[in-house]
């Protein structure tokens, strides 16, 4: 029996996942949407949609989803849209899979997900929206994506933001890397797609369970259909796959730039592969290793508080169900 698992794309901003959807959705039986802005807001709010089991409160729930930004760029109808997640599963996660699903029957594709690369630092909540979610992360050299992120139009004013973007998402990459098994969670890194694409996706499909098939390796024939016109920082996914931007920063950052980038990053760069310019020192990759581990270990606890800290807040309030009900392994 074929795979009807959810697929969410994720990784640090400007690290290609994008091109990554743009590959995907090139495979006959996966869609995934353009980026959408609705689930973790929706998620954030769960109690104020109380319980879904009240037609009237899933009609509050989709029209929430509809009225957000970027919705329109799914192409989707908002009334046929707010009607299949009243008639769906009362539960938070199958409103947000129906929204997916719609989006994925627009192209007549079996599979659904969707891309974002924020949810990397929010994984334990796709899961529990999504217990049978796989989990595709990219990875790119830091310097290379805040070299891309200070040239968006959407950038932080602060140059020591963007080099955080890359730190937290390489912490919660290594994190991922050690909690979740294999039929969950799988890596690629963007230069070895873009130098090599087939045996990669060829091993992306066996992670998903699916057939390779060589259109996911001109994933730029997509762009216009996947791809707003008005998102011009993705300018690049309308041509092939190119090599060119790998190690780029080496012209697009200037020598301080680099200097507090590998100084933030300490051995995170070399833990995935990425050569320092600047050698670090025994001592501070000691201490870069005794902070890392300290965060994975404690990361679990730090979630639970959260969900605790939740559950006081939103005590006086029932909180709705959360997991998908859509899938095959979501009913059994």
């Amino acid at each position: 029996m074929s795979s009807d698992r959810p697929i969410f794309v994720v990784g640090c901003p400007r690290s290609g996942t994008t091109m990554l959807q743009l590959m995907l959705h090139a495979h006959p039986r996966i869609a995934l949407p353009p980026e959408t802005r609705f689930l973790l807001a929706a998620y954030q709010k769960r109690a104020e949609f109380g319980d879904l089991g009240d037609p009237a409160k899933r009609r509050e729930l989709g029209q929430f989803i509809v009225e957000s930004s970027q919705f329109e760029d799914l192409g989707l109808d908002p009334e046929k849209t707010v009607e299949a997640v009243v008639a769906g599963p009362p539960t938070l996660g199958s409103a947000f899979g129906i929204v997916f699903r719609m989006y994925s029957e627009r192209f007549g594709k079996a599979r659904w997900g969707d891309k974002r690369p924020l949810y990397l630092r929010h994984l334990p909540t796709i899961l529990r929206l999504f217990p049978d979610a796989q989990i595709i992360n990219i990875m790119r050299d830091g310097r290379d994506c805040v070299a891309s992120l200070k040239e968006t139009p959407w950038k932080p004013s602060e140059f020591d933001t963007l080099i955080d973007y890359w730190a937290k998402s390489a912490d919660a990459s290594l994190l991922a890397q050690r909690r979740y098994p294999k039929d969950v969670y799988h890596q690629v890194r963007y230069e070895d797609l873009v130098a090599d694409p087939e045996p990669h996706l060829r091993r992306l499909c066996d992670f998903l369970e699916e057939d390779f098939d060589p259109a996911m390796t001109a994933p730029n024939k997509l762009a216009s259909v996947a791809v707003p016109e008005y998102k011009t920082w993705h300018t690049l996914t309308h041509q092939a796959p190119t090599t060119e931007r790998i190690a780029s920063w080496r012209s697009r950052l200037t020598d301080e730039e680099v200097r507090k980038c590998e100084a933030a990053f300490g051995d995170r760069l070399a833990r995935f592969g990425y050569e320092p310019s600047i050698p670090i020192p025994r001592s501070a990759k000691m201490r870069a290793d005794a902070e890392l581990l300290a965060k994975h270990r404690l990361g679990p606890a730090k979630q639970a508080a959260r969900n605790l800290w939740t559950q006081i807040r939103s005590s006086e309030q029932a909180e709705p169900p959360v997991a998908a009900r859509l899938t095959t392994r979501q009913v059994r």
